[in-house]
């Protein structure tokens, strides 16, 4: 089958996590014996920040690390039909233009014949509802959310059609450890500011934790303000800024412990859904602590796959315990790297997106149970 994704970007990472995931998804897919490609608008925030700040070198050594990806940039006059005229299954993310995201769904009402499934991986639909609600999907013929409460949400909105729960998980062919690494400092942090949605969380689960047992680290991402740069120095932590995705499995293999500080709205309104690094961290080996979320599927085992910090006194705990307790860390590494390879690959939610392609073109809504076995 042919694959078609409208994305925000395939091609820039730039706060923008869901590139990640499509990698992964699209690579597993080609060795499937699929065809699959990623179309993104000429203008987007996330390839354009990407170029103003680290130039255009930074948008071709994408090519250079996924050169079997394929990826196109359409211009206002695209011929869309035309770009799908080969098509099984188009997959609309959310952050495209309403126009865009109301033009495909009329193609599809006119009689093209593919599948049409609009993919959510954001938390809109519960802080920005109204957003979500004015895009047109009337003419969808599903939607794949990336958590259950979101699936559960779109029904709550009175969407009648199949609704599926299709979670994020790791691209194990780049994440994974690289124990010839020398592990030369102690925490790394790689997560974005996020428009204030956990500013307070940063400091009580990561700087403050970091300034008081003294250690050392990195923290990578955008768009933090001069102030919390400042906090993030006087802690005792490097700040390095935008960091590649294909670069951080190196990075972690260079520090001895990472953290989840979720955002906010995930945490109140959209529990039991993790971020992406939780997923690539776990299969890159590195022990790691969690602030508080509520993991409502049970996708990891607390306690055995990462620990938990209820608080900053316990994150600081936590952290200490794992930087002079090696065989915890060494025990936390494998756990979650067990249950990253038997359950959260993108080879398994490849089987999921197939076995949901099928479903669609059989008739069926039932939601394909999350795969637990071992990627092979």
């Amino acid at each position: 089958m042919q694959f078609v994704f409208y994305t925000h970007s395939l091609v820039s990472d730039w706060n923008h996590g869901n590139a990640h995931f499509l990698r992964g998804v699209m690579r597993e897919l080609e060795t499937a014996g699929h065809s699959a490609v990623a179309l993104e608008a000429h203008e987007n925030w996330s390839r354009d920040n990407l170029i103003a700040q680290h130039g255009p070198q930074a948008a071709a050594d994408f090519h250079r690390n996924f050169p079997d990806l394929k990826s196109g940039i359409y211009g206002e006059d695209a011929d869309h039909h035309a770009l799908l005229e080969e098509a099984d299954v188009v997959i609309v993310h959310e952050w495209n233009d309403p126009a865009l995201v109301k033009m495909l769904g009329e193609y599809r009402k006119s009689g093209a014949d593919f599948t049409l499934l609009f993919h959510d991986t954001h938390h809109r639909a519960i802080s920005a509802g109204s957003e979500i609600a004015e895009l047109d999907l009337s003419h969808y013929d599903g939607i794949l959310a990336f958590g259950e409460t979101l699936r559960q949400r779109y029904r709550a909105m009175g969407w009648e059609k199949p609704v599926f729960t299709w979670h994020e998980a790791a691209d194990t062919a780049l994440f994974k450890p690289q124990p010839d690494i020398s592990k030369d400092k102690d925490l790394v942090w790689i997560g974005n500011w996020g428009d204030d949605e956990r500013s307070a969380e940063l400091n009580t689960f990561l700087i403050s934790p970091a300034r008081e047992l003294g250690l050392s680290g990195t923290v990578h991402g955008v768009r933090y303000p001069d102030a919390a740069r400042a906090e993030i120095m006087k802690a005792g932590l490097d700040f390095e800024g935008w960091l590649a995705n294909y670069n951080v499995p190196a990075v972690f293999a260079q520090h001895r412990a990472t953290v989840h500080i979720p955002r906010r709205p995930y945490v109140r309104a959209l529990p039991g859904i993790p971020t992406i690094r939780v997923f690539e961290a776990l299969a890159c080996g590195i022990p790691l602590v969690c602030a508080p979320w509520n993991d409502a599927e049970g996708l990891f085992r607390s306690g055995r796959d990462y620990l938990h910090a209820e608080n900053g006194s316990e994150m600081k705990a936590q952290l200490d315990r794992i930087l002079h307790e090696p065989d915890l860390a060494e025990d936390l590494a494998s756990a979650g790297l067990e249950t990253i390879r038997d359950r959260h690959t993108c080879t398994h939610r490849v089987g999921e997106l197939l076995d949901i392609v099928d479903q669609m073109r059989t008739g069926s809504s039932a939601q394909p149970k999350l795969r637990k076995e071992a990627a092979q």
